[in-house]
């Protein structure tokens, strides 16, 4: 499985990292999982660093790749979402994913995936105070932690990515996999307000 973590100037890190942070410790043991076994990620944008509102950076590995080639994507959200959004070069390269298996956002990275028009007829959530922003894009904002509609799962905000991170690994690699991660991460919460449509 190869995932596209798709970062922009603007980003909010915690959304990004606390989803990066659970996915990638699939990779910590031999996956004994075959969805896992050859798991690997890039991190992608459109500039070869990203930067959010108070200069804190991260490099890019790979600048506007083909989205398609890829099983899953994942974006995080920011403020910066509500430029790109209406950003027509960055949402073409979106677009790209039209065909990707797993299209996974949290927080107002949502914005992203209905302004690409995969939210279409879906239902999806996204940080509490941008509820009317999502509203355009989809058929319905669900006021919750976690939407799975299809093959979208949108996440609540900011602190959401880490559930979002948890709930996609029991996803690919069961419960008992996912609680040896959360035993390694001393996370003690367990997920709650998922919608499954």
């Amino acid at each position: 499985m190869k995932i596209a973590l798709i970062l922009f100037d603007g980003l909010t890190f915690l959304d990004f990292v606390g989803f990066y942070d659970v996915i990638t410790r699939l990779k910590e043991k031999e996956p004994t999982n075959k969805s896992v076994a050859d798991l690997e990620w890039d991190i992608c944008g459109i500039t070869e660093e990203v930067a959010d509102g108070l200069g804190l950076t991260v490099k890019v590995d790979c600048i506007k790749p083909d989205l398609s080639n890829y099983d899953m994507i994942f974006i995080p959200g920011g403020l910066g979402t509500r430029k790109l959004k209406d950003n027509k070069a960055f949402i073409d390269w979106i677009k790209t994913a039209n065909d990707v298996k797993h299209k996974i956002s949290v927080c107002t990275g949502s914005l992203i995936l209905g302004a690409a028009g995969f939210l279409e007829n879906k239902k999806a959530t996204t940080h509490p105070l941008a509820y009317e922003l999502l509203e355009p894009y989809c058929e319905e904002v669900i006021k919750t932690r976690i939407v799975k509609d299809g093959n979208i799962i949108t996440g609540g905000g900011v602190a959401a990515s880490i559930d979002l991170g948890l709930y996609v690994a029991e996803e690919l690699v069961g419960r008992e996999e996912v609680e040896k991660i959360k035993k390694k991460m001393d996370y003690p919460y367990t997920n709650t307000d998922i919608v499954v449509v």
